[in-house]
C-alpha cells in the first residue's frame, strides 16, 4: 500500500490517484531559476531564489537515475540594513523539505508556497509513480499560475525527490514493486534513502511538512474494512510521519519544527470516511502529542499537526462527497465561506516561524470553526431560532 499527495479530507483513493499497488511521493531534480522579495506580514514575502552553477529558466533537466549536480543556496534580495516593520513571519535561510506534493491544487502545494513566500528554501517528496506526470507539468509551465507568489515573482522549487513513505528502507520493497514498471528509472526513494540523500546535496533542513495519506478502503464502512486495508490505511496515513521524522530528525536543526495535516473524522463521526482513515488520523494526532515529546527533548525541534477543513481537490474528489461536506461547513461554520489552501499554507508558515516557538503538541483547526459546533444549525429543528447567516 502506499501514499499519495495529501490534500482535503487528506485521502488519496486507490482507485483514483493509485493503482491497487499504491504508493507515495515523486521526484528527481528540479531547479528552477528566478527572484522574489520580502515583503510585510499580510504580504507574505518571497527571500528565496536559487543560484545553480547552471542556470536554468522555466525548464529542467531531470533524472531518475541520474541527477545533474548542481549547488544550490538560498538567497534573500533584501538588505540587512533595511528594517521590515510589523511583525513579519520570516523564513530567510531556511529550508523546507515538503513529502506529498503532486499537483498544484493540494495542501502540500499551498504549504510550499507560504514557505517560500516567507523565505524559505523549497524541497519536495513526490510519489515515484507520479514522478513524471508532475516533472512534465512543471517543464510545460502549467504550474506556472499557481507557482505566483504575492509579490508577483514565482515559487522556486530547488529540488524534486522521489519518495515512497510507506518503506522505510530498500530491505522493506517487495520484489514486485522493484519490478514495476511504473519505478523503472528511479532509485534512492525510500525514506531512509530519501533522507540520507538530502543529507547529501545540503547537509541539513529546518522544516518537515508530512502532507500524504492513503486508504485503498476508504469508501467502505469500518464494519466492511479488511484488516489488510484497516493496516495499510495506518501505516501510509500515520506510521509513515513517524518514518520521516525518525530518519529526517538528525538533520533537522535545533530549533527547527515538523508538521503534518490531520482531519477532524480522528475525533468525530464523519460517514463515509471510512477504510480506518479515521482511526489513521486519530494515532496521527496521538503520535504529534508523543513525537513533539520526543523530538523536543532530542533535537528541540517542534511537532504539530493542523486539522484542516475540506478542500475541493482532485484527492479529496475521489471520495464522491467532497461538494456535500463543502456545503455542509459553509451551512454550518461560525465563518460562512469555503476554505482555501492559502489559509491552511498560511497557518502552516505560521506554526513553522519562530512566531510559534513556543507552540508544539499542538493540533490547530483551520476549518472555519466547523470544529466547535455540536450541532448542525442548519437542520430544519433550528429554523424558528433566527440563527444568523451570511448574507453574502
Amino acid at each position: 500500500m502506499a501514499t499519495t499527495s495529501f490534500s482535503s479530507l487528506q485521502i488519496a483513493m486507490s482507485r483514483s490517484c493509485i493503482p491497487s499497488s499504491q504508493r507515495i511521493a515523486d521526484a528527481s531534480t528540479v531547479v528552477f531559476g528566478g527572484k522574489s522579495k520580502v515583503g510585510s506580514w499580510n504580504k507574505f514575502a518571497s527571500a528565496c531564489h536559487v543560484a545553480s552553477v547552471q542556470p536554468f529558466q522555466r525548464g529542467f533537466t531531470s533524472s531518475s537515475t541520474k541527477s545533474i549536480k548542481v549547488t544550490t543556496k538560498a538567497m534573500s534580495e533584501s538588505s540587512e540594513k533595511s528594517p521590515i516593520s510589523g511583525l513579519p513571519i520570516n523564513l530567510k535561510g531556511k529550508r523546507a523539505f515538503i513529502a506529498g506534493v503532486a499537483d498544484d491544487n493540494g495542501y502540500g502545494w499551498a504549504i510550499a508556497k507560504s514557505l517560500a513566500a516567507a523565505g524559505a528554501e523549497i524541497l519536495l517528496g513526490t510519489w515515484v509513480p507520479a514522478l513524471n506526470i508532475f516533472e512534465s507539468s512543471l517543464r510545460r509551465g502549467k504550474f506556472d499560475e499557481s507557482r505566483v507568489l504575492p509579490d508577483g515573482s514565482l515559487m522556486q522549487i530547488t529540488k524534486v525527490y522521489p519518495l515512497d513513505a510507506v518503506f522505510d528502507n530498500l530491505e522493506d520493497v517487495p520484489a514486485d514493486i522493484k519490478a514495476n514498471k511504473r519505478y523503472a528509472g528511479s532509485s534512492k526513494w525510500t525514506v531512509q534513502e530519501v533522507a540520507e540523500s538530502v543529507k547529501e546535496d545540503f547537509g541539513s533542513i529546518d522544516i518537515l511538512v508530512h502532507s500524504l495519506a492513503n486508504g485503498p478502503e476508504v469508501t467502505k464502512p469500518l464494519l466492511e474494512t479488511s484488516r489488510k486495508g484497516y493496516l495499510a490505511a495506518l501505516s501510509a496515513s500515520s506510521y509513515s510521519y513517524v518514518s520521516l521524522l525518525k530518519h529526517f530528525l538528525p538533520i533537522l536543526n535545533p530549533g527547527g519544527s515538523s508538521l503534518s495535516l490531520t482531519y477532524i473524522a480522528s475525533e468525530r463521526i464523519i460517514p463515509g470516511y471510512g477504510g480506518g482513515m479515521s482511526s489513521a488520523k486519530a494515532a496521527l494526532e496521538s503520535d504529534t502529542r508523543v513525537l513533539a515529546f520526543e523530538a523536543g527533548r532530542k533535537r528541540k525541534v517542534r511537532v504539530n499537526t493542523i486539522s484542516a477543513g475540506p478542500l475541493r481537490s482532485r484527492a479529496a474528489k475521489a471520495i464522491g462527497f467532497i461538494d456535500m461536506m463543502i456545503d455542509y461547513s459553509i451551512a454550518n461554520a461560525p465563518l460562512q465561506k469555503e476554505l482555501s489552501a492559502e489559509e491552511v499554507g498560511n497557518a502552516a508558515a505560521f506554526l513553522v516561524s519562530p512566531l510559534a516557538s513556543a507552540i508544539t503538541g499542538t493540533v490547530l483547526y483551520v476549518d472555519n470553526g466547523l470544529n466547535a459546533m455540536g450541532v448542525g444549525v442548519d437542520s430544519p429543528i433550528f429554523e424558528d431560532l433566527n440563527i444568523p447567516k451570511d448574507q453574502h
